[in-house]
């Protein structure tokens, strides 16, 4: 008889940072406006708190300059 083994995902608590749409998406890319919204920013000076995770911080690093990131 063969059993799966189970892995539960370890929680990364208190890891998480402040994004805030400074500028328009106006005059952008489609794939950065599409980033814009990926992370849930919708209107300018909104502020959205996302977990630390590599697939969210590379997505920052492609709008970096319209957004202020605070830890």
């Amino acid at each position: 008889m063969v059993t799966k083994k189970t892995t539960t995902k370890k929680k990364t608590a208190g890891k998480t940072l402040k994004v805030k749409l400074v500028r328009s998406s106006i005059a952008c890319t489609p794939k950065q406006k599409a980033t814009v919204r990926g992370l849930g920013l919708t209107k300018l000076n909104k502020t959205v708190t996302l977990e630390d995770t590599p697939c969210v911080r590379g997505m920052i690093n492609k709008i970096i300059h319209m957004v202020e990131v605070t830890l």
